[in-house]
């Protein structure tokens, strides 16, 4: 007996068999349950996607000998004969070989002649878009008017062809991609009738691979029976589609995570040996570091398709967000830029090595040997040197004066010139504020800023405030909640689990154990390596073994975090007021009728953390 392919063999024959497109299934059975029949149907989508199929079973329900159902009988003559292809009331056109207007209008000839044997003289043409501009205008007439005994079934996979006065005549059906979960699950079912055993992490890579298409997958499935020789096994599977073991993503991130460039060549290296397709496996990286992204948010959404949801979870907790976010996007344009690269490897290697060299690592401080502070690229300075040394008021206001908009109209007196006060805190709060004004250009503003008479400023910085941290060494002896914030800023920690370890209060101090409680809210990014993590951080800096505890439950105090939220805003409100009541900035506000922005302020005011 001649095989039969698997896509062949296991087309469904009635709605029920069908995977996926319930939307599309719902409408046709309801209609043809209440005899509500349109004359032209137009089903869209991919490839192997179910339109032909859904076609054919449609043609069947409309010709069934029991009468016209959304079940036909499958048993009848009309059910039989349209199954093997032969059923002489329908009439299949391929339309990408029959293009030309003579061959449309041949096919309408006979479109007035009631059925040879069944209720409906059914025309199935599929690859409609690529009728001719003649053919469309040949049959539009037809299909808007056809006899009642004659129904039109088109089939497309590129309805932006068709015109809109194809598209406005019939009722469009736009059949959807079928989900890797969907497709396990039909070829699950497939395999346990044909008794062949198989390995299920391998229908999970024959389910992807297939990218939404039934027949895609079903003949991909024929592939590994014929590969495996008995069992689909998982490493079968990987081989002939050129697939690497999930194990091999999680060492790549790993490398990321510990930035070891070496590590990470030595493992392309290894899986090099058995001939991968490179640009599957970023395809692969992408997809893992989607799932990584999607458990930092929700880590109850992720599954165990891959059986490697805790160490998805573990990642999601050592990555920072922002990280990842980096991650994704150069593995995301390097895909873009594969085609272009020497070979597929190379261009997996250097996004890789690309993560590595934008991955936040803190600002560089150069060398200064030979270079004075002055001589030093601005980006290249030490921030706390930038925050100290502060620019002259008149630079600033040159900088200040490129938010102030220009009117010609409006002439400016030049003030006597008198020695300029530049005090400090006056001079940077005039640098990252923000005014508008209507009138002057900036050249009349400089000279303002450069000549109008200074007053010394009488507001002081935040941290004569008090609310300053405490930077000396604390004690695990004397240590209290008191000494809770100074202690988080001290200890060093980074990422994802400093975000948790602010969000917490200083519990309960006993000797060498300690808790920590730890709000509600963020339990869902909390696991087992942030709490190995944190513990970490506290035996370093009391530089002994430490027992820590860290409890959920709800926060009655201020935390880090709050802490930090509460000093920005005192910040900025501090800035905004000394801004405000700068007496030059009053004469700019006054001269030119000006408007201060606050949203537009920044205090420059040295941070306590």
């Amino acid at each position: 007996m001649t095989y039969q392919v698997l896509a062949r063999k296991w087309r469904p024959r009635n709605f029920r068999e069908m995977a996926g497109q319930g939307h599309v299934l719902k409408t046709l059975i309801n209609s043809l349950d209440n005899d509500r029949l349109h004359h032209a149907y137009l089903f869209t989508g991919t490839r192997g996607v179910g339109k032909t199929t859904i076609a054919r079973i449609l043609a069947r329900c409309l010709n069934c000998e029991k009468g016209v159902t959304s079940e036909p009988c499958g048993e009848c003559s009309a059910c039989t004969e349209i199954d093997q292809g032969r059923f002489i009331d329908l009439i299949e056109v391929d339309a990408a070989s029959r293009t030309k207007v003579e061959d449309t209008r041949e096919l309408l000839d006979n479109v007035q002649y009631s059925p040879t044997r069944g209720r409906f003289k059914v025309y199935l043409i599929d690859e409609v878009h690529m009728l001719s501009g003649h053919s469309f205008n040949a049959l539009l007439k037809t299909l808007e008017e056809p006899p009642p005994h004659v129904k039109f079934l088109l089939a497309t996979t590129d309805p932006q062809k068709l015109p809109i006065t194809v598209l406005s005549r019939c009722l469009q059906f736009n059949l959807k991609n079928i989900s890797p979960e969907r497709l396990v699950e039909h070829i699950k079912h497939i395999l346990d009738e044909e008794k062949v055993p198989y390995e299920e992490p391998a229908l999970w890579q024959l389910g992807r691979a297939a990218q939404g298409s039934v027949r895609d997958c079903l003949t991909l499935l024929d592939q590994a029976i014929g590969y495996c020789e008995g069992e689909i096994t998982d490493t079968a599977v990987r081989a002939f589609l050129g697939t690497i073991d999930q194990s091999v993503i999680h060492e790549l991130v790993d490398t990321l995570i510990a930035n070891d460039a070496a590590a990470m060549l030595k493992i392309i290296d290894a899986a090099a040996d058995h001939a991968p397709d490179f640009s599957s496996v970023l395809a692969d990286l992408l997809s893992y570091l989607h799932r990584v992204a999607i458990a930092q948010v929700l880590p109850d959404g992720i599954d165990n398709s891959q059986g490697d949801r805790q160490r998805v979870l573990d990642h999601a907790g050592t990555i920072a967000a922002e990280t990842l976010q980096l991650y994704y996007q150069i593995a995301l344009k390097s895909r873009e830029d594969l085609p272009f690269a020497i070979d597929a490897r190379a261009g997996l290697e250097m996004a890789l090595l690309r993560m590595l060299a934008f991955a936040p690592a803190g600002v560089p401080i150069v060398p200064q040997a030979h270079l004075s502070a002055d001589e030093v690229a601005p980006d290249m300075q030490d921030p706390e040197d930038k925050v100290k040394k502060k620019p002259p008021v008149n630079e600033a206001i040159t900088g200040h004066s490129r938010l102030i908009s220009s009117r010609a109209d409006v002439p400016l007196p030049k003030p006597a010139k008198t020695p300029a006060a530049k005090d400090e805190a006056q001079s940077a709060a005039i640098q990252t504020s923000a005014v508008r004004a209507n009138s002057s250009t900036a050249a009349e503003v400089k000279t303002l800023a450069e000549n109008a008479p200074q007053e010394k400023d009488s507001a002081q910085p935040l941290a004569e405030k008090g609310d300053v941290l405490s930077k000396d060494r604390l004690s695990l002896q004397t240590l209290s909640s008191d000494q809770w914030i100074s202690l988080f800023f001290q200890l060093g920690l980074d990422g994802i689990t400093r975000s948790i370890t602010a969000n917490c209060l200083l519990g309960e101090v006993k000797g060498r154990h300690i808790t920590l409680i730890l709000d509600e809210s963020q339990t869902s990014v909390f696991n087992e390596e942030q709490q190995r993590r944190i513990k970490s951080a506290f035996d370093k800096y009391f530089q002994e073994e430490l027992q820590l505890e860290i409890k959920t439950g709800k926060i009655d105090a201020e935390t880090p975090s709050a802490w930090r939220e509460r000093m920005e805003q005192e910040r900025l409100q501090a800035a905004i007021i000394e801004f405000e009541n700068d007496e030059m900035v009053k004469e700019i506000l006054e001269r030119f009728s000006g408007v201060i922005q606050p949203d537009t302020i920044e205090p420059t005011s040295p941070k306590q953390y």
